[in-house]
């Protein structure tokens, strides 16, 4: 059993925000944003407290709705409540009559920043923050092998990352996505094909880290393009999936369109590259989200990739500027050489090679750093 603490990356920035804004929590079910959001007003999960309210239970829904609220501390969570189609009424109000004195943090398991549901504008008087799954210097502030080796089995997700037992994990994943599907999707969405949906889900770890073909999903599915799209941007709200684009330079010729694949959950995934790969994509997101929600640059995750087939994984820009490009390689022996080539043409600077092995040293020849990847996340202050 891995003892993980309550006390998330985000938690100092949200305690600091909450002293003039609502605060929304958005993630993947099962991520740990209530047990966070309760561990702020020092309450436990599973504990009767009257500060604690979520949709989902008949009793608090009826409380929400009729405004019966209980101030046993200076914060209220609001669970789920996106459900709700006049939530952000419900929100503006309570901000605007009880605000400073009393403070809300909102979660759900959905894009709080899309499902915008009747109301007036919540402009100005909240701040959102993406809770991901716990990576390497959440759990390790000097991770080892062994902890890359466990995320990359059991996933970031709490519960069978603590539990440590792949059975756990396998009966975790079936039940979460069998709630997403049957819980947050009936909720959300307006859609009837659920058998359908259920396909696609099992369909997309084939599909991670490749360029995407909605044209190759329809074919599989034989539905229309448009329906296939639309389920994509579902899954993406909903946390199931994100996708990144390439990133275009003038000197290469690169490709435009095709965006690239990855999980929330890269556990999902049989095959040992592709779930490596989804696995530092995550950490990046997670990094790109962090410095976006905490000190407000636009960050963006993208990919390098020409029409003649040379690729980098992963590229992380700020404010529109590179800031290091990454390839992810299971074993460590040797360097791309796709990251001199496109050193040469394009303006990052810094290349890294990660991997799950212990090679550590600089390729003089492709101009790379090839290394294990728990280092890189410690050089790179990955959160």
């Amino acid at each position: 059993m891995k003892e993980l603490s309550r006390y998330r990356y985000i938690a100092a920035a949200v305690e600091n925000d909450l002293a003039d804004k609502m605060v929304f929590i958005g993630g993947p079910r099962q991520v740990g944003k209530t047990s966070l959001a309760l561990h702020l007003i020092g309450a436990q999960k599973g504990d009767e407290n009257p500060s604690y309210l979520n949709w989902d239970i008949p009793e608090h829904r009826k409380r929400i709705m009729k405004s019966q609220l209980t101030f046993e501390s200076d914060v209220l969570v609001f669970d789920e409540i996106h459900k709700f189609k006049k939530w952000r009424a419900l929100m503006k109000g309570f901000y605007d009559r009880y605000y400073p004195a009393k403070k809300a943090i909102v979660t759900g398991s959905a894009r709080l920043d899309y499902y915008r549901k009747g109301g007036d504008s919540l402009q100005g008087r909240y701040r959102y923050f993406r809770l991901h799954p716990y990576s390497l210097r959440e759990i390790n502030s000097a991770p080892t092998r062994g902890d890359a080796e466990d995320l990359l089995r059991l996933s970031g997700f709490p519960e069978p990352l603590s539990k440590g037992s792949e059975t756990e994990w396998r009966r975790w994943q079936r039940d979460r996505i069998d709630r997403v599907l049957q819980s947050d999707l009936r909720s959300l969405e307006r859609v009837h094909e659920i058998s359908l949906l259920e396909l696609m889900i099992e369909a997309l770890p084939e599909r991670v880290g490749s360029p995407l073909s909605v044209q190759n999903l329809r074919e599989d599915l034989e539905v229309s393009h448009d329906s296939v799209r639309r389920w994509l941007e579902i899954f993406e709200r909903l946390y199931v999936c994100f996708t990144i684009p390439p990133y275009g330079a003038p000197r290469i010729r690169a490709v435009k369109k095709e965006k690239k694949l990855y999980l929330w959950d890269w556990s999902q995934i049989e095959e040992a590259g592709a779930r490596f790969e989804n696995m530092v994509a995550s950490h990046l997101l997670k990094y790109c989200h962090f410095i976006e929600d905490t000190l407000g640059h636009r960050m963006e995750l993208r990919y390098i990739r020409d029409t003649d087939g040379r690729e980098i994984d992963l590229l992380v820009l700020k404010d529109r500027k590179p800031v290091f490009a990454v390839e992810c390689k299971k074993g460590g022996k040797r360097a791309s050489a796709h990251s001199g080539y496109f050193r040469k043409r394009t303006p990052v600077e810094k290349f890294y090679q990660v991997h799950m092995g212990e090679s550590d040293y600089g390729d003089a020849e492709a101009d790379v750093r090839v290394l294990p990847f728990w280092k890189f996340v410690v050089e790179e202050k990955i959160p």
